[in-house]
């Protein structure tokens, strides 16, 4: 079930109140790699030390090298499980990767354009809901958060909109919005369409959009938070079973570290778009001054993001209640790191200085 099982106002004020062992010493090349990876599992052990997360995986895939996979902590704080490869787990704002991808699938099909208005498609729902001018807004301006509209979480009252296309404000009502638009174009639902022209072509056997379904697929970690459902602190607590259908083509998504992976070399690589919609994804704005995550810009759906060192990595991450999930790597798709942690209470930068400065610096 996709996000449209509620009527399109209903969605919205949702959104809004919301290596094996050998005889021989390695080979030069083979010894790279190993101290590579032993770095990466000296980052996981000191993120999960230093309470970052009950439990943190990664999986690196460089080049044609096997992939490589790490974990430090549990899965499970009541049975001491580890974690292990193939587990679920939510993915937050990184399912806006996603929907980016539909929604520039749909303009390369003449189906709809980035220049288009959401009055076109949505008539008198940002006026409604929000006091805008659903005319002065275009879909280009929802996916790379320039549309002026403002963030909100369940339980927070809507700050005031800003005149569209002055500055980045990061908003999850933007991609509800753009998910609300993919429906009305193609008269199916965000999941169905993710599912057809994404999931299902790459093989993304772990990858959906529950809507309503509160439970996460088998296999998978739990999940648990020092939040509750409103963004305020509280004790840690189990929330693998809520209801996140707020969260929809803004970030409820749910897949696995392998296939993020599958999906990322493939949008890096241009398997998923025709050049003209792929140089619009990766054509980004500054988020400087926006209070959002630092040194990045931001283009239709995956943001640009500099190390310390001065690399930049592409993809994107995602944080909701109980999770938060990276994938990222090079520009041309042949270096990638994807993690999770089944945590939501982790220093968000510090991690991802930490974890990806320790494999591409």
């Amino acid at each position: 079930m996709s996000t449209s099982f509620l009527p399109r106002a209903s969605l919205l004020a949702l959104a809004l109140t919301v290596a094996g062992a050998t005889m021989t010493a390695p080979t030069a090349s083979a010894a790279g790699h190993d101290r590579g990876h032993a770095k990466i599992q000296r980052a996981l052990d000191r993120i999960v030390a230093g309470d970052g997360g009950p439990g943190i995986v990664a999986e690196l895939r460089a080049g044609h090298a096997k992939p490589w996979f790490g974990t430090a902590g549990v899965a499970d704080t009541t049975t001491g499980r580890e974690r292990r490869p193939g587990e679920h787990f939510r993915i937050g704002s990184f399912t806006k990767a996603f929907v980016g991808t539909v929604v520039l699938q749909l303009t390369a099909e003449a189906k709809l354009s980035l220049d288009d208005t959401v009055a076109k498609w949505l008539p008198g729902v940002v006026e409604e809901h929000l006091g805008a001018d659903g005319a002065k807004i275009s879909i280009r301006q929802l996916l790379n958060h320039t549309s002026g509209l403002p963030d909100a979480l369940p339980g927070q009252e809507t700050p005031r909109p800003e005149e569209p296309g002055k500055r980045f404000i990061y908003s999850k009502v933007n991609y509800t919005l753009a998910g609300m638009i993919v429906e009305e174009a193609t008269g199916s639902t965000i999941a169905d369409e993710i599912q057809h022209r994404i999931a299902g072509p790459l093989h993304l056997t772990g990858t959906y959009l529950p809507g309503a379904e509160k439970t996460v697929r088998e296999p998978h970690a739990r999940h648990y938070s020092k939040q509750d459902q409103n963004g305020q602190e509280t004790a840690v607590h189990d929330v693998t079973e809520i209801d996140a259908a707020w969260a929809g083509a803004a970030g409820g998504m749910i897949s696995t570290t392998s296939d993020l992976h599958v999906f990322l070399n493939a949008l890096l690589r241009g398997r998923l778009l025709p050049p003209a919609q792929q140089e619009e994804m990766f054509t980004t704005v500054s988020t400087e001054g926006a209070g959002w995550v630092p040194d990045t810009r931001y283009g239709l759906g995956v943001y640009s993001q500099k190390l310390p060192c001065g690399v930049t990595l592409w993809g994107g991450g995602g944080f909701i209640q109980g999770s938060i999930s990276y994938a990222m790597g090079d520009r041309q798709g042949t270096h990638a790191l994807v993690s999770n942690l089944n945590g939501d209470w982790n220093d968000f930068q510090a991690t991802f200085e930490q974890l990806f400065g320790a494999q591409f610096c």
